[in-house]
């Protein structure tokens, strides 16, 4: 069966070759991760100090709005889902509509895990001329740390981020939250196609994607108009309810707060990647293949 599954994922990546969607959807990225990653190289330039050739990632995607608009990118990605072609036919003629999916979902799971690995590229290739690649942070990151400069610059780049991580631990960290992160945004997106068509699909993936742009502590603190005293605890609470917060490497516990610890995290999206995997085999036996018009 896993076999069979891998077949039809292989088959669904020959399907990148010269396909102007995905040329463009790379082609964004790198100059989302450009348009992202240039406040922390001009502030390096400005203060004539080097950079951890990682450091533009992590500072980069420690920030929420960066994850959410990367991730959106994902939709353009995946424009085409539930990728049904002229091969769909020959698949499951010899293969059953639940690995089928299978394959269909280790496609998403790969090509998700590239456009990040490519996102990573970018952001390194960006601040390359004026970096170095040992594992520690730079002085450039301690400038931003701890001088307060990160927030004037608005940088994510928090003190407990460099007390307790490494630069490579701390991106693969961070890669490994935008992963799952964008993984339930691709599913959830699967799982509203499989049930109410491509349209539903695209709806539901921009809900869940406001959902966590509206779920953050300073709208909310806007929005009902909270004392300072009580925005501990809305922080908190958004810290566990939202799955962008989730993903966002500093609303997490490090030992002095309640915020979610990182395995509790990784625990959470599992589940609901998941339950959304689960819902969508379900979904997949009442789904109304429609072969017209497809393109080899």
């Amino acid at each position: 069966m896993f076999r069979k599954a891998l077949a039809v994922a292989r088959y669904d990546f020959r399907l990148w070759h010269k396909n102007p969607r995905i040329i463009i959807s790379f082609c964004l990225a790198f100059v989302l991760c450009f348009l992202l990653s240039d406040k922390a190289v001009k502030f390096a330039k400005e203060y004539d100090t080097s950079m951890q050739i990682v450091e533009a990632f992590v500072w980069t995607f420690g920030d929420s709005n960066s994850i959410l608009l990367s991730s959106l990118l994902l939709l353009l990605l995946f424009a085409d889902m539930p990728f049904i072609t002229s091969g769909t036919p020959f698949y499951l003629m010899r293969t059953d509509r639940k690995t089928w999916l299978l394959g269909q979902t280790l496609y998403i799971g790969a090509s998700t895990a590239i456009y990040l690995m490519f996102i990573l590229a970018a952001t390194s290739l960006v601040c390359m001329r004026q970096s170095f690649t040992g594992n520690m942070w730079s002085e450039t990151a301690a400038i931003l740390g701890y001088s307060g400069a990160g927030k004037k610059v608005a940088l994510p780049a928090l003190v407990k981020t460099l007390e307790m991580s490494r630069p490579y631990q701390c991106m693969m960290t961070i890669f490994l939250l935008m992963l799952f992160y964008a993984l339930l945004l691709a599913m959830v997106m699967l799982l509203c196609n499989l049930w109410k068509g491509q349209l539903a699909g695209v709806i539901g993936a921009f809900s869940f994607s406001l959902f966590g742009f509206l779920l953050n502590p300073q709208t909310i603190k806007a929005l009902f108009q909270l004392p300072d005293e009580l925005m501990y605890k809305a922080n908190v609470a958004i810290g566990w309810l939202s799955p962008l917060n989730h993903a966002t490497y500093h609303m997490h516990n490090f030992g002095y707060d309640l915020l979610p610890r990182l395995w509790q995290t990784y625990l959470i999206f599992g589940a609901l990647i998941a339950a959304c995997f689960f819902l969508s085999l379900r979904a997949v036996k009442r789904y109304s293949f429609n072969f017209t018009g497809t393109e080899g």
